[in-house]
């Protein structure tokens, strides 16, 4: 039954006056966008184990509401998604889509090109070509069949399947290489160049097939009218690059000036994106181009284009855009796929996406000297479709391109293709872990020289680890210490995530897969930011060769990568920063910062898989000269507290350390075994031996262990105490085991800094995780 929209009220005045609002048009739109936010983040989070990009549960999330699932329910369809709401949610998606394509705008970097050289944009070129070439096969066979009324010319046809095949999803892509750990290899920037080549070719071509589309379905218009809407879509293009383009830089410098106009700046800003989307829908070739095309005018410099994704990113990502994939669902009806000869018709689909990408990036990459795993992997990796595609495809189904048939098949070929890169790339692609020699890596001990990997959140933790580092640097009578600084930054699927990325490759910041040296004068130039530069100035006037990385990560593989870095390069020891951190303000109460809790789990995770001595910095800011250092070695017994009796012995070493070592008799040691015991007595005799004209050991036999362990962090003798970790007893020590716990408690009156130490794991140990990961 037909229904006059300009009849359906905007909101309803309430249950009470007899009114239903989910017959007006507001309250059903809020019930429309509920229910698709359950639904897609309820199977987004079944769809995280597998790594899978949220878009695959959007548009699942679709069809399941759709006519393929619930939308057969009539009663369901007619509640909830009525055919007259169509127009009001699809204003909404588009309004969000013109706002997310304005993001990928910003976030294309097209200077990724120029850098990764011929190689990425012979294989952009490439994937493009062989694509679109098999697209016209799958064209001639799919208007034969399930598209021979449409509208549009085979031309026509040809060229908009070509394009929907070709696409390579820039978002998309780049999400899953960090989600993998690619990002920051040259596997990673290959792709990305040539995603970003491919972008923007396919949405040149794009534009073109919307104006012929356009044209060739009407008769009483002029021949000439492509030709126009091109000439008038190269010329608002290059107004917005000659004019526009240098205005919105002036604008960024003017903003990063006067912060005080950064809200005035950011509302014209997105003002010229309408004027812009208007603009493009005006000419003819769809309102996303002008989002788009506005995006690429944001200087990718300085800070501007940062803020303006923050403040707009959430919203659209998380609020709007699911709506427009949503619809893409709603629009999807698998049932239409109910012959056989629809399945070998998807089957095709399926084949020629994968066939033209995958066939055509590996064997360019061959040429260019990549190895065969890394080529294939590019080729899947190239092969990623998801959301961009479903754009291309929903507007080939409103300019009546598309059948309702051939939408459904090519929308499951962008699903599949999409949910297979990857499995596929896992599976594949494991990057070796080996020495120059081919041979396995060997964690670095005490014996040799020490490597050091020290990690930090940001320059705030710098002081504290250069302080670390001058109470455990080297003296003649102990090997030349080398630090591995790693910058630890959290990688999210946020547009403003991938940005600073980008900017940090832009400005040469080293990443994880390349750390750069920072020794003498002449390494600290090519390293930004005030982290390099302090640890450079440290590493000029320390007997220690300083180098310095970046790890970008998600939190929830950021222990994979700090582990691998530690491998490759030989570490024996890692520090980590604790997840809070402490504020000193003169005459003000203790104060604590907490920096995120999933850097908890970072840690424990580190605890858990890292090879070699691993220890827990807890800051507490009040610190003295290292010449005049008083700290505090616990020895409760075991093998974390050999290590930490370890360390303490290279602190001894220093001029105006005073080192006192506290051993608890009344310990855990009675959990311990006689073999262990033995060895805590070996090692505390051999440290008496050593260290007993400069370092003060006491015996404690007190029976309440956690009142004495208080009682030290209390008393304000030390600035820094080490234990080791031990066992975790409750799941909350599971960081520090149980004096570890205790003495990193906040609201204890607790004032000295902690560094809890967890000893090398065995060769026994190693070996009976490897024959884990064998068995599994």
């Amino acid at each position: 039954m037909a229904v006059n929209i300009t009849s359906i009220a905007t909101t309803s005045n309430g249950v009470f006056l007899g009114d239903d609002p989910l017959h007006c048009a507001f309250p059903l739109l809020i019930i429309q966008i509920l229910l698709i936010l359950a639904v897609s983040r309820t199977l987004a989070f079944f769809f995280r184990p597998l790594r899978q990009p949220r878009v695959v549960a959007e548009i699942l999330g679709g069809i399941l509401l759709g006519p393929s699932a619930l939308g057969r329910i009539p009663q369901f369809k007619q509640t909830i998604f009525p055919s007259w709401s169509t127009p009001v949610l699809g204003s909404v998606a588009n309004m969000g889509l013109v706002f997310f394509l304005f993001l990928v705008g910003i976030e294309l970097d097209m200077s990724a090109i120029r850098r990764s050289g011929r190689g990425a944009a012979a294989i952009g070129a490439t994937g493009i070509a062989c694509t679109f070439g098999l697209g016209a096969v799958l064209a001639a066979v799919l208007y034969r069949t399930v598209d021979s009324d449409t509208k549009v010319s085979y031309a026509v046809y040809t060229v908009f399947m070509g394009v929907a095949i070709c696409i390579t999803a820039f978002p998309v892509l780049a999400r899953m290489l960090a989600e993998l750990k690619l990002l920051t290899t040259r596997i990673g920037e290959t792709a990305m160049a040539a995603a970003a080549l491919n972008d923007v070719a396919a949405w040149v071509f794009l534009a073109i097939v919307v104006s012929l589309a356009g044209n060739s379905q009407g008769s009483k218009r002029s021949p000439a009218t492509p030709a126009w809407i091109l000439l008038s879509s190269i010329a608002f293009v290059t107004f917005l690059m000659v004019v526009v383009k240098p205005a919105m830089r002036w604008a960024a410098r003017k903003c990063s000036e006067n912060a005080a106009r950064e809200e005035l700046f950011i509302c014209f800003t997105l003002a010229g994106l309408l004027a812009s989307a208007f603009m493009t829908d005006l000419i003819g070739i769809h309102v996303i181009f002008g989002g788009f095309v506005f995006g690429l005018t944001i200087p990718k410099e300085g800070d501007f284009a940062g803020k303006l994704t923050e403040k707009i990113e959430d919203f659209v990502s998380c609020l709007l855009l699911p709506l427009y994939f949503a619809s893409s669902g709603l629009r999807t009806d698998i049932t239409k796929v109910s012959n056989v000869r629809d399945v070998e018709l998807m089957l095709l689909a399926i084949a020629v996406a994968c066939a033209g990408k995958i066939i055509g990036t590996f064997v360019v990459a061959m040429l260019f000297k990549f190895p065969a795993r890394e080529s294939l992997t590019l080729g899947i990796l190239m092969n990623t479709k998801g959301l961009v595609e479903l754009i291309v495809l929903n507007i080939g189904r409103e300019d009546k391109v598309l059948s309702e048939e051939s939408f459904t098949i090519l929308v499951i070929m962008a699903i599949f293709t999409t949910f297979m890169t990857t499995p596929l790339v896992m599976t594949i692609y494991k990057p070796s872990r080996v020495d120059a020699n081919g041979k396995p890596v060997v964690p670095a001990t005490f014996s040799d020289e020490l490597n050091v990997l020290a990690c930090v959140h940001g320059p705030d933790d710098a002081s504290s680890l250069i302080h670390l580092i001058e109470l455990t640097r080297p003296t003649f009578k102990s090997p030349r210490l080398k630090l591995y600084i790693m910058h630890l930054a959290q990688l999210t699927d946020r547009s403003s995530s991938i940005m600073k990325f980008q900017r940090w490759r832009r400005n040469a910041s080293p990443s994880s897969s390349s750390i750069s040296c920072l020794s003498g004068g002449g390494g600290a130039g090519e390293i930004h930011g005030h982290l390099s530069s302090a640890f450079a100035a440290y590493g000029e006037v320390g007997r220690a060769k300083i180098m310095v990385a970046t790890a970008v990560s998600p939190l929830e593989t950021m222990h994979e990568e700090i582990c691998e870095v530690a491998n490759e390069n030989n570490v024996g020891m890692i520090v980590v920063p604790f997840h809070k951190r402490w504020i000193l303000r003169p005459g003000s109460a203790e104060e604590v910062e907490i920096v995120g809790h999933g850097w908890k789990r970072v840690n424990e995770m580190v605890l858990k898989e890292a090879h070699c001595t691993v220890a827990v910095l807890v800051d507490r800011g009040r610190r003295r000269e290292p010449e005049s250092e008083n700290v505090c070695v616990i020895f409760l017994g075991g093998r974390d507290d050999r290590k930490a009796l370890e360390l303490g012995g290279r602190m001894a070493e220093k001029q105006g350390v005073k080192l006192v070592v506290i051993r608890f008799r009344n310990g855990p040691a009675n959990s311990l075994t006689p073999i262990e015991m033995e060895q805590d007595e070996r090692s505390m005799n051999e440290f008496r031996m050593a260290w007993e004209d400069r370092v003060e050991i006491l015996e404690n036999s007190g029976a309440d262990l956690e009142k004495e362990l208080l009682g030290i962090g209390r008393s304000g003798a030390f600035s820094l105490i080490v234990v080791g970790k031990g066992t975790a007893v409750e799941p909350s020590e599971s960081e520090f085991g149980l004096a570890g716990y205790l003495l990193a408690s906040s609201g204890q009156g607790i004032t000295c800094s902690l560094l809890v130490v967890q000893s090398q794991k065995t060769q026994s140990e190693l070996d009976k995780e490897k024959r884990g990961i064998e068995y599994l």
